[in-house]
Formats: C-alpha cells, sequence, structure tokens
C-alpha cells in the first residue's frame, strides 16, 4: 500500500529537487536526550552552561535581575517593613497626615530600616558590585547610593538626637520610599518581560526516548535512545519520529522535515536514503541503521548553534542604564562641589546636609519606574494583539533594524498544500465538472496532495464523481475509469506535451486527460498567507530590506520571492541561516530574524531580534524575543508599530524622570544660593513626587491603532 501510495504520487513531486538538502554534515550520532538537557558543551567551563536562552542577560540591571534574587520576594516580604517606616518617619520632617510618632519611635524606625537595608538592598548592592567590576557604574550604583547616604545620614541623625540632645532631619522616608519603589519597578519589568524558555530541552523532546532496535532473529527490543550504538538497526513505526540520524536499510515511506529543514512538502525516502533524528515518519515502517554517535547529529548541530548564539553579546545600549550612569556622575560631582564650597562658605554641619540632600534628591525614584512601566503597558498592548515580548531590547533594537531575514513555509506561507489554480482546456468541461472528476480520482488517497484536491472540491460544495475503478500509473500518477470514459490525473512529464496554462511559481501541475485529450489541469502548491504581501510593504516603507531565507527548494522559493518582489536564499540549512544573520550583522547591520521551525532556532538566537510564529516548533519559541502567537504575518506589522511607540514612551519617560534630577541636582546643592534660590528637602520631595506621577501617567497612553479585520 505505502509502495502504491509512492508510485501513484512520485509525478507530483517530481518538480522539487529534494536532493539539494543534503545533511550529510550533520548525519550522525544518536542525540542524547540528556546531553540536550544539561548542555552538550563542557560543563567544566561556565560560560557553556546555559540552563536556559534568556536575552535579557546581557546589559546592566537587566543581568541583575536574575542573579540577585527575586524580586517579587523581596519586594513582597520587604513591603510591611517599609510600611511601618513611612508611616513613623516624617517626609524630610515634615508630618503627614497618616504619620505619628511617639517617644523612642526613631529607634525603631532606625532597626527596621537596617533590617530593609540589609535584606531590601542586597540586590542593588551586588548590581552596583558587578556594574563598578566593569567600570560602567548605572542604575544599580544610583540606587545603592541614594540607599547608602540616606540610611547612614538618618543613622547619624538619630544617635545624634540621643548622644547631643540636638534635632537633626533623617531621610528614613526617602530611604524607604526610594527601595520600595526600586523593588517594584524591577518586579514589575520582570513581570513584563517574563522569562525566555528552554530551547535545548525542546529540542530533546523532538526524538523518542526509546528506540526499537532490530536484532539479528528479526525480533525488536525496546531500548533507551541513549544506549543506541553505531551499526544499530532501527525500526521506525508509522507515525512516529526518527529516533536518530541514519541510513534507511528496508522500506519506504513519507518523512516530513518541515520543522527541521523547513522542506515544505513531505519528502519520499527508501533504501538508501538519509533519515534525519526528530523527523517524522508517514505511512511506512523504516528500517534505519544508525551510522555514527558522537556530537554530529543534525539536532545536536542545531543545539550547538544555539549555543553559540547564546553567548554573543547584545549590541543594544539600555538606555536608561546609560541615563542612570550619567546621572551617577552628575550627582558624585555636583555632591562633591557643594560640599567643598558650602565648607568654605559656611561650616562643616551646612556643607554635609547640603551634601547629602544633594545625593537624596537625585535619587532615582521616577527614574526606577520610567521604563518598567511603558514596558508593562507595552506587554499588555502586544498581549492582546498576540505579540508576547520576552525582551524589552527586542523594542529598542526593532527600531533601529536595518534588515529582516524571513521564513518561508509556515511564516509568509501557509505550510500547506492548497489548490492554486484550475484551468478547463475544452469547452465542453465545467470547473465544478473538471474538479469533480479530480476530486473522484483522488477520493481514495490519502497523500496529501490528492487530500488537498478533495478539500477544494468540498469548500465549493462539489460531489466528487463515483470511479468504477481506479489504478496507480507508476512514476505518473493515477488513472481510473467512470461513465463509460477512461480518465487519468498524471504529471505533465508523463502527458508528454505542454499544455497553454500560467503556471504560478513553484507549483506542481497536474493533467486531467479523458479518453487521451487535456481537458482540465491543476496546479497546486503551498500558498501565500494573506497578510504577507501587506508586512512586505510595511517593512520597506519603515527602511527595513525584506530577505526570504527557506530550507525549500530554488523553485519553490523563487516563486514565492517573485510574488512578494524581494530577495531570497534557497535550500538553507540550519548553518547557512546563522551564517547568513552572522554576516549581516558583521556588516554592522541589526537584523530581524523571523522563523518557526527547529532549522529557524539558531539563527532566531543570534539575531538582533528573533520573532518566532506561534505556531511553529517549541524550539523556535524558546530561541525567540518575540512571539506572535496567532502566527499572523500582519502581527509583525504591529511589532514594529508597538516597537517604535513603546521606544518613543521610553525617551519621554526618561526625559521626564531624569530631566527632573539633571535641574534639581545642581540646585540642591547650592548653586544658585547666591541669588537667593535654594531647594529645600521638602520642595525636592514633592518633586519627586509630580515627576514619578507624570512618569505614569505618561506610559499609560501608550496606545496602537487598531488594525482592519
Amino acid at each position: 500500500m505505502a509502495k502504491n501510495e509512492k508510485d501513484h504520487h512520485q509525478h507530483h513531486d517530481e518538480q522539487v529537487d529534494h536532493s539539494k538538502m543534503d545533511h550529510s554534515e550533520h548525519v550522525g550520532h544518536v542525540y542524547h536526550e540528556e546531553q540536550v538537557k544539561e548542555g552538550i558543551h563542557d560543563h567544566s567551563n561556565p560560560s557553556q552552561n546555559h540552563d536556559h536562552h534568556d536575552h535579557t542577560d546581557h546589559s546592566g540591571h537587566d543581568h541583575e535581575h536574575h542573579h540577585h534574587g527575586n524580586f517579587k520576594e523581596i519586594f513582597l516580604k520587604s513591603l510591611p517593613v517599609g510600611i511601618i517606616i513611612l508611616i513613623l518617619s516624617p517626609m524630610m520632617d515634615i508630618r503627614l497626615p497618616f504619620q505619628f510618632t511617639f517617644p523612642y519611635s526613631d529607634i525603631i524606625v532606625a532597626v527596621l530600616a537596617t533590617i530593609l537595608l540589609i535584606y531590601g538592598g542586597k540586590p542593588f548592592y551586588q548590581g552596583a558590585i558587578a556594574e563598578f567590576k566593569e567600570k560602567a557604574p548605572g542604575m544599580m550604583a544610583l540606587i545603592s547610593l541614594g540607599l547608602s547616604v540616606s540610611y547612614l545620614y538618618s543613622i547619624y541623625a538619630v544617635l545624634a538626637r540621643y548622644v547631643t540632645g540636638e534635632h537633626i532631619m533623617d531621610f528614613f522616608f526617602e530611604f524607604a520610599s526610594l527601595l520600595l519603589i526600586m523593588l517594584l519597578g524591577h518586579w514589575i519589568e520582570m513581570k513584563a518581560v517574563g522569562e525566555a524558555g528552554d530551547a535545548q530541552k525542546s529540542l530533546a523532546e523532538l526524538v523518542p526516548k526509546d528506540a526499537h532496535v532490530v536484532l539479528e532473529d528479526d525480533s525488536t527490543e525496546t531500548r533507551p535512545v541513549t544506549e543506541l550504538k553505531v551499526g544499530d538497526l532501527v525500526r521506525v513505526q508509522a507515525g512516529e519520529n526518527v529516533p536518530a540520524d541514519g541510513i534507511i536499510k528496508r522500506g519506504a515511506s513519507r518523512i516530513n522535515e518541515a520543522l527541521l529543514t523547513g522542506e515544505s512538502k513531505p519528502i519520499e525516502k527508501g533504501v538508501g536514503d538519509k533519515a534525519i533524528g526528530g523527523s517524522t515518519n508517514g505511512a511506512g515502517i523504516l528500517y534505519l541503521e544508525v551510522q555514527e554517535t558522537g556530537d554530529q547529529s543534525f539536532l545536536s548541530q542545531v543545539q550547538t548553534l544555539i549555543s553559540e548564539a547564546q553567548k554573543q553579546p547584545s549590541r543594544a545600549e539600555n538606555l536608561a542604564q546609560k541615563v542612570a550612569g550619567w546621572l551617577f556622575y552628575v550627582a558624585i560631582a555636583a555632591a562633591v562641589i557643594a560640599f567643598v564650597i558650602w565648607l568654605f562658605i559656611a561650616d562643616f554641619r551646612t556643607a554635609v546636609l547640603f551634601t547629602v540632600t544633594t545625593l537624596v534628591i537625585a535619587c532615582p525614584h521616577a527614574l526606577g519606574l520610567a521604563i518598567p512601566l511603558v514596558i508593562a503597558r507595552s506587554t499588555s498592548l502586544g498581549a492582546s494583539r498576540g505579540l508576547l515580548v520576552k525582551d524589552r531590547e527586542a523594542l529598542e533594537l526593532a527600531t533601529k533594524s536595518d534588515v529582516m531575514i524571513l521564513d518561508k513555509t509556515g511564516t509568509l506561507t501557509t505550510g500547506e498544500f492548497k489548490v492554486l489554480s484550475m484551468e478547463i482546456l475544452d469547452g465542453r468541461h465545467t470547473e465544478a465538472e473538471i474538479a469533480a472528476l479530480m476530486a473522484g480520482i483522488e477520493g481514495g488517497s490519502s497523500h496529501p496532495i490528492a487530500q488537498s484536491i478533495v478539500h477544494y472540491a468540498e469548500k465549493q460544495g462539489i460531489q466528487p464523481v463515483r470511479f468504477d475503478s481506479i489504478d496507480v500509473v507508476s512514476g505518473a500518477g493515477v488513472e481510473g475509469s467512470a461513465k463509460g470514459r477512461k480518465y487519468e490525473l498524471i504529471s505533465q512529464k508523463a502527458f508528454g506535451r505542454d499544455v497553454a496554462v500560467d503556471v504560478p511559481k513553484g507549483a506542481t501541475l497536474s493533467i486531467l486527460v479523458e479518453d487521451g485529450k487535456p481537458i482540465g489541469t491543476v496546479a497546486l502548491g503551498d500558498e501565500l498567507k494573506e497578510a504577507s504581501k501587506t508586512l512586505i510593504q510595511a517593512l520597506k516603507r519603515n527602511g527595513i530590506q525584506p530577505i526570504m531565507a527557506t530550507g525549500d527548494n530554488e523553485t519553490a522559493a523563487q516563486g514565492v520571492a517573485e510574488e512578494l518582489g524581494i530577495e531570497y536564499r534557497a535550500n538553507q540549512s540550519p548553518q547557512d541561516k546563522y551564517d547568513l544573520v552572522e554576516s549581516l550583522k558583521n556588516k554592522g547591520q541589526t537584523v530581524i530574524m523571523v522563523g518557526d521551525g527547529v532549522n529557524d532556532a539558531p539563527s532566531l538566537a543570534i539575531a538582533d531580534v528573533g520573532i518566532a510564529v506561534g505556531a511553529g516548533t517549541q524550539v523556535a519559541i524558546d530561541s525567540a524575543d518575540v512571539i506572535l502567537t496567532q502566527s499572523d504575518p500582519g502581527d509583525i506589522e504591529s511589532f514594529i508599530e508597538l516597537a517604535n511607540k513603546t521606544t518613543s514612551k521610553m525617551k519621554q519617560n526618561l526625559v521626564w524622570g531624569a530631566g527632573y534630577n539633571f535641574i534639581a541636582i545642581p540646585i540642591a546643592a547650592g548653586v544658585l544660593a547666591s541669588i537667593g534660590i535654594t531647594l529645600a528637602p521638602a520642595a525636592g520631595a514633592v518633586l519627586m513626587s509630580v515627576s514619578t506621577v507624570i512618569v505614569a501617567i505618561n506610559a499609560m497612553t501608550l496606545k496602537l491603532k487598531s488594525r482592519a479585520v
């Protein structure tokens, strides 16, 4: 039966050169699930040990999110302590309506502040240490500076009250509010950005845990895939995934490699052909000889490429991190200048007060929320459109992108066989009659292309013609008789003569023959998604060059590329796609990669922005920065819009959040004191609050234009 199916539809695929996808460099060892889960590389080398792929692990304080504690847990545990401090400690000596004090309440506040500093402040100090080691102080250094100064001066103020009896203003309120706001901001950001999935674990799931090893007496024994050896003969049942790379020794079937290589059509495989571990066997039973063990299998090569991509440093410049770095140096410089000048103009105590006020004013309350609030709003908007953004840097980088590389099958096209056109070659039949005959002669076949003709007739409400007999014509097609006439549905090559019809690029043409005369044709192929053309136009409007890179054959690729009017690369292996992205990046271009298969995963990981279509493999989704849950190319256009608007809001919020600091710090330092202008601590606190509110409101105004349904 399988052999008949193969002969029956051999003609449908002869225009497609599957031999071009030569995976000889990949064919090799059994794919070890444990190696994937634990990482194939040497674990003695920390740089190669990736627990999971996390694009946020690139710069500044984002790096600290994942290495210095769970901000949600730290915030929730710190909140009660912080609230007590806010209630018992006046804001810069101004008692607010909800505040009260009692004898020795400042001692309680000092003890609670110490606890809060040790527990809640730990991730910020660890982050600051990391920033100083990299000689790039930024957000963590700025927060740590504010916490340290406000805490130490406040402890001094409390001690002075009991030792000298002198009342000195403390900054415990500012200390607690800064710490809580920063913890909240980092929690919001972590929640919004989310964590990357485990691409390596998903790779392991493509390969079965066990294999059916054929023994000398032709019986089978089930063994773990990890115990397979070179030369083992394994039996692959219909519908099972192939357990290892190897050579087919017995049997024939159609193997679906679309998720691995990008080849859109299931490929006929027989004795002597190569099979890739992780691909899906069709209806036939295969006996496969394992070629070799080691780290050369196709999926192992993909996993290695993903690991290499994970080590690539991000080119994104974190804007908030840069602004915080500038603010850190401005605050330090202003504080030092203020101390020196006021030490000469007045006295030591006045100099210390101006210095501390300057550093407390520099505390980045609004700046710390400027980005997280925009990210939270952006993430919510994106999710409502089916856009899941896992890495906030992707938004910023997308606005600077030069090139977008798009996979074909499943991304620009549906990945399913459809009737692209049906033509009538004589005046005696209608299109409905032609479709009824084709559906009737193909009705008994489970072949994907045959089924596409049957589904086409069903969709048109056409009843298939009942055939009296149907026979396979080896290497040509199928023939049968109905209503006293003989019909054939065969390839153009088998027909032997040209027919005057336009065939869509990359399509397979079959001819319906009635008593030796051609009466109709059907062109079948992978169909463009409706939104693909609109997407390409939008990319060009935004100055982004689209390039299609596909594992599919030259003819199919050329047809889609010409229809879209874009540049293309065909017969692309995972290494080819990876090299393409890398070469473009090496030329200084910012690259977006869009794909859905295992063969796209390494290039998704190394690209500046990786976008996975949600109907694709888990491996691709895990390797990407952005996921399109609805697999609609139009959502890529929405992502570009979201990126532009989100980045714009980020910049606006940074202006509001940091602008106040750059203006207020010099005034707090007393540079205008000679003309009678100074910034009282209380006024500074009010300005901080106003700046934070403005940042929050501005973030909430982020919106996307509605898309036509």
